[in-house]
């Protein structure tokens, strides 16, 4: 995005108010999911590789990526005061469990987040293996 609109270094200012006193929707894609995708302007909200946890370092060696890619903007969020996690795949927030005692760095919690994300897209109780299930054609 260098260049355009002063982010990312481009060298002009832009207006500082955008995101204050418009929509702030540049991409296609941003308009398409009606939010700006934050970690484009803020470099604060990429993730830290070194806080990755043991299964996600697993799972990006596994995968062969050399970064979180498409786990970038995955965060810990709140549904009904509880933490959770939003699934793109269901279009629903997944609470986190009473069990698991949250991390004080939004860092740390983000990463929980992921892990847990792609813990619960693996697992057996994800309403897509019922939908796959029911579905499957072969």
């Amino acid at each position: 995005m260098a260049g355009k609109g002063g982010y990312k270094g481009s060298g002009e200012q832009g207006d500082v108010d955008k995101f204050l006193v418009s929509e702030g929707l540049e991409t296609e894609r941003e308009k398409e999911i009606g939010q700006h995708i934050g970690y484009r302007y803020d470099v604060n909200l990429l993730p830290d590789y070194s806080r990755l946890t043991p299964f996600l370092k697993k799972y990006i060696e596994t995968m062969g990526w050399e970064d979180l890619n498409w786990l970038e903007d995955v965060h810990m969020g709140y549904e009904e005061g509880r933490p959770a996690v939003f699934d793109r795949n269901v279009n629903g927030w997944v609470t986190i469990p009473d069990n698991i005692t949250l991390p004080d760095n939004q860092q740390d919690r983000d990463m929980l987040a992921r892990e847990l994300l792609i813990k619960f897209q693996m697992s057996p109780k994800h309403p897509m293996v019922t939908l796959n299930k029911a579905y499957r054609k072969f």
